[in-house]
């Protein structure tokens, strides 16, 4: 009955060809936790989506663990001096903003 033409995708045949070979049991306990990890995945991905959208609406911080290029370690600057840095806000630098940036009066 076979054209020539695959049904199935590479992915499938090589998964197949790879547990072909091994015992009935074998392959459905191996293909229950493929299906168990997918699934696991999916639902902790849905636990932090939720998380992302709750927090800010009670104003609590999703907890992320730092990482990657937003995570500076002991790299990180030091506050200095006793006041708390504004979040955002720059020192003025002396030069004058041109006039349609410059704030109305």
């Amino acid at each position: 009955m076979s054209a020539g033409v695959p049904l199935a995708s590479w992915k499938t045949q090589m998964f197949e060809s790879l547990l072909g070979f091994l015992p009935d049991w074998v392959q459905i306990t191996v293909l229950a936790l493929v299906v168990l990890a997918f699934l696991a995945a999916w639902a902790l991905k849905l636990k932090r989506r939720i998380a992302a959208r709750r927090a800010p609406r009670t104003g609590a911080p999703v907890p992320v663990q730092a990482s990657g290029a937003d995570f500076l370690g002991p790299y990180a600057p030091r506050n200095q001096g006793g006041t708390s840095a504004r979040s955002g806000a720059r020192e003025p630098s002396g030069r004058r903003l041109p006039r349609l940036l410059r704030p109305a009066p």
